[in-house]
């Protein structure tokens, strides 16, 4: 399946929750990743996240399109998907 997560945390939480996404994800935007993962991908992600987040006070959003034949993705401006350290 695609999975597209969103996050916005807290200051002190934000760096470890972006090296996590980082290890599963793509990073898209400042606080937006995305990357097609299997089930058992998605749910060590969401468990290794569970434990540094704060569900008071964080909210991290997980888009899951189990049909990617489709989706489509339109990037209007500019892309990190051409920065080197995007894969």
């Amino acid at each position: 399946m695609f999975v597209i997560l969103t996050y916005d945390v807290k200051q002190k939480r934000q760096n470890k929750i972006m090296k996590i996404c980082k290890k599963y994800l793509f990073h898209a935007q400042k606080s937006v990743f995305e990357r097609y993962m299997t089930d058992a991908q998605l749910i060590r992600l969401e468990r290794e996240l569970a434990r540094f987040s704060d569900p008071n006070e964080d909210s991290l959003c997980v888009y899951k399109v189990p049909n990617y034949r489709d989706l489509t993705k339109d990037e209007l401006g500019y892309s990190y998907a051409n920065d080197v350290d995007y894969m």
